[in-house]
């Protein structure tokens, strides 16, 4: 599968080792706001024995719809900004190339431009691709709904500098229904992430956690994506619909008797 990827920052890099280190996908080229790269060989800048292409340009040099023609692929990989879909995204549609964006946070206006770029072609939109998260994410959805009682907390945990709370921490407080202010964070040294999810039970505990060890855990959910969304209509996706048959959920959730008390009271 050809592969197209938007932005190479730190993260952008390590996804390209992966990418480039897969048998399900070949590194085409790489498109950066920056021309001081400009056709360098991936593999040869990232030290990967590789026979992949993976040339990187500007987007000063060609407009998407030239790339796309004398550069084709099936899949656009996106570790940019939200500045990124102007670039590429109405060509990537029009060519029916599939879109697979990684960008944290967009405005409103983008998200709206997501959604009609779907109507012509396969979105993915995940704010944090990792699998490991968006596991835990769901795990702990399917949790919450086999406990509603229980107490819940967010807790992250990141480098000694980091000021905000994290945007994944965010994410997993909103899937949970628990409010940001109530998110606990730590400071300390060189933590490169860590968010976890605790339960609180009457008589028991239990703590759904994902820690962070390198950027190309990033590249691993790319993979799963691509290899997850082949054959899937037009539509806009999250890493929640891929997951889903993977975790077997019911359409519907058993309904408890209204004259019984549910059994956690018992």
């Amino acid at each position: 599968m050809k592969v197209g990827l938007i932005g190479f920052g730190k993260t952008g890099r390590a996804v390209a080792s992966v990418l480039l280190s897969s048998e399900l996908t070949s590194l085409q080229w790489v498109v950066r706001r920056s021309d001081l790269l400009e056709h360098r060989s991936v593999p040869e800048f990232l030290g990967i024995q590789s026979t992949e292409p993976g040339l990187i340009y500007s987007s000063q040099e060609f407009t998407a719809a030239a790339l796309f023609e004398k550069y084709p692929v099936d899949v656009i990989v996106d570790f940019s900004s939200d500045t990124g879909l102007d670039y590429y995204g109405e060509a990537a549609a029009e060519k029916g190339v599939t879109i697979v964006s990684a960008v944290s946070q967009y405005p409103a206006a983008q998200l709206e431009k997501l959604k009609t770029l779907s109507q012509k072609t396969v979105v993915l939109h995940s704010p944090n691709i990792t699998l490991g998260v968006n596991f835990l994410i769901m795990a702990a959805k399917v949790l919450k709904q086999i406990a509603p009682y229980a107490d819940i907390e967010v807790i992250e945990e990141h480098f000694k500098m980091k000021a905000e709370i994290s945007g994944t921490a965010k994410i997993i407080a909103h899937a949970l229904d628990v409010p940001d202010e109530g998110i606990k964070f730590l400071r300390a040294g060189g933590i490169i992430g860590v968010h976890e999810v605790l339960f609180g039970f009457p008589y028991q505990t239990v703590r759904l956690k994902h820690e962070s060890i390198s950027r190309e855990a990033f590249g691993n959910g790319i993979l799963f994506a691509v290899e997850n969304l082949k054959n899937k209509k037009k539509g806009l996706y999250n890493m929640e619909d891929l997951l889903s048959p993977y975790f077997r959920l019911q359409e519907q959730q058993p309904q408890l008797n209204k004259e019984k008390k549910p059994w956690w009271r018992f």
